[in-house]
């Protein structure tokens, strides 16, 4: 009799513990792919000039995302609302400076949320924005994060003198406050050396050993992981392995087809110069200097170099996925942090308002939900892939402490016609914040202080069906358009600056 009791303790003692491991291994791994830069000069999203096959491969196994976009066109901000849910404008995380625990020290990023669940969470390469006095956030990750370059070179002739560059100054944390004395560092180099050469091709072999790892863990205790794995590349410097650079012709590569400013555009929106003037051979004095044809050529060879070289580590890891015999439980996203211009409208880089700088690829593939080959034009935000991920991993609804803006694209997942929103929502500060709404014809753009009033306020209109090249603010053409869109506007509440 006694046995007997102690035999049916021992079974209901078990029953949490069999449970908690069903749970765990019906859970779907999660592998982020985070790709610094890149806007969608990609094969899939129809350039016809990008050679980025892996990528490609990998969009025709789930679902593009033709309208995605980003919240800040800046590497740390974008990175912010991409792990927090939550726009800039909520938290008031605007610079590359932005220190998260310092002005969110209770915030519970994705990784940590899904650590919760029972996910080991792991970090390789460029995740959180570590540079400029930023150190990311080494807590929302189970184990240390596998860093690695942004800046680097291979050519010794990239680096005169073999001192320290400016921006490998601020993405190293070192000499800050005297960045403007360093020298400059090349915009490119195309030496003739291995994969692993680079940063990037580093990030892409550690993220398989990780992988095999885990294939060999949910064989012993069913434990499903979260890997982000971040590439640098299209970042400048646009350093490549030379077969890279040769995959391009340079001379058929798209030029700018308008290099001015769009006309009537207010200054505050405008923009010249910036970071791409911490590079050589792109002139660095005047007001600005115009950069020569011949290295706008280089430049934008060196972005499409740069896209093919990081397609190339993606497909090394989608291949280890599919060897490992990972891919039908592994939910795959591919996420760019913010566009880039490449000369159009006279503007490099990033840091503006406009298409080129917010328009992101965003690429899903969820097992069992979506159908390949599929795409949809849903406006679509950064903050909507934590809420996304957590609906796809069967966990309860993120609420924070943080504000959550994303809303779950997991309707649109299972029917691209689906609709959750009917406008994306941006910002960029500058002397005053540009809040943005984008609809799938329009872009409205309102610059003005925060609590400052709406009537003085300094407005954008782009109408994206007539003018695809921003050529001309139509604000003052279209008020019923702008009257409209700034009723949407007004649903948001205004920036937010922590004291």
């Amino acid at each position: 009799m006694i046995q007997s009791v102690r035999s049916r303790l021992r079974f209901l003692f078990c029953i949490p513990i069999l449970c908690s491991s069903l749970l765990a291994a019906d859970k779907p791994n999660i592998l982020l792919i985070l790709v610094d830069d890149l806007k969608p000069a990609l094969g899939c999203y129809g350039d016809k000039f990008a050679i980025t096959p892996n990528i490609d491969k990998l969009a025709s196994r789930g679902m593009r995302f033709d309208m995605a976009y980003c919240n800040q066109a800046v590497c740390a901000p974008s990175r912010f609302t991409l792990m927090l849910g939550s726009h800039s404008t909520s938290t008031g995380l605007y610079g590359l400076n932005s220190q998260l625990r310092e002005i969110l020290p209770d915030a519970v990023t994705m990784p940590q949320y899904f650590a919760k669940h029972g996910y080991r969470t792991e970090s390789l390469g460029k995740i959180f924005h570590i540079g400029h006095g930023n150190i990311g956030d080494p807590k929302s990750f189970s184990v240390p994060h596998f860093a690695e370059k942004v800046i680097e070179y291979n050519d010794p002739a990239s680096t005169p003198g073999a001192e320290l560059t400016r921006e490998e100054a601020f993405f190293t944390n070192q000499r800050l406050n005297e960045v403007k004395t360093l020298p400059r560092g090349a915009a490119f180099e195309s030496p003739d050396v291995l994969d692993e050469s680079y940063a990037d091709g580093r990030v892409a072999a550690e993220t398989i050993k990780r992988l095999r790892a885990a294939k060999i863990r949910s064989g012993k205790n069913d434990t499903p992981f979260f890997i982000a794995a971040g590439f640098a590349r299209p970042h400048l410097p646009f350093s490549a392995p030379k077969k890279y650079w040769d995959l391009h012709d340079p001379d058929k590569l798209p030029f700018p087809e308008y290099q001015d400013h769009p006309a009537g555009s207010p200054k505050v929106a405008r923009k010249r110069g910036g970071e791409i003037r911490n590079y050589f051979p792109v002139p660095d004095k005047g007001d600005p200097a115009p950069i020569p044809d011949e290295v706008k050529r280089k430049l934008i060879h060196g972005y499409y170099a740069s896209t093919s070289f990081v397609d190339a580590q993606i497909g090394k890891i989608i291949n280890a996925i599919d060897e490992l015999d990972l891919a039908e439980n592994t939910i795959i996203v591919l996420w760019g942090d913010h566009g880039f211009h490449l000369g159009d409208l006279g503007i490099w880089t990033k840091h503006t308002n406009y298409e080129q700088a917010n328009r992101i690829p965003i690429l899903i593939t969820a097992p069992g939900i979506t159908k390949p080959d599929t795409s949809t034009k849903q406006l679509t935000e950064s903050v909507d892939l934590f809420p996304t991920l957590a609906e796809l991993a069967g966990l309860p609804k993120p609420t924070g402490p943080q504000p959550i803006d994303g809303i779950s694209l997991v309707p649109v997942l299972k029917n691209p016609a689906a609709r959750i929103r009917d406008h994306a929502f941006h910002a960029y500060p500058k002397e005053k914040m540009g809040r943005a709404i984008r609809t799938e014809r329009y872009r409205f753009v309102e610059w003005k202080k925060p609590g400052g009033k709406t009537a003085k306020a300094v407005i954008e209109l782009y109408d994206y069906q007539s003018d695809p090249n921003e050529t001309r603010n139509l604000a003052k053409e279209k008020p019923e358009v702008v009257a409209k869109l700034r009723k949407i506007l007004a649903q948001y509440p205004e920036a937010f600056f922590h004291p």
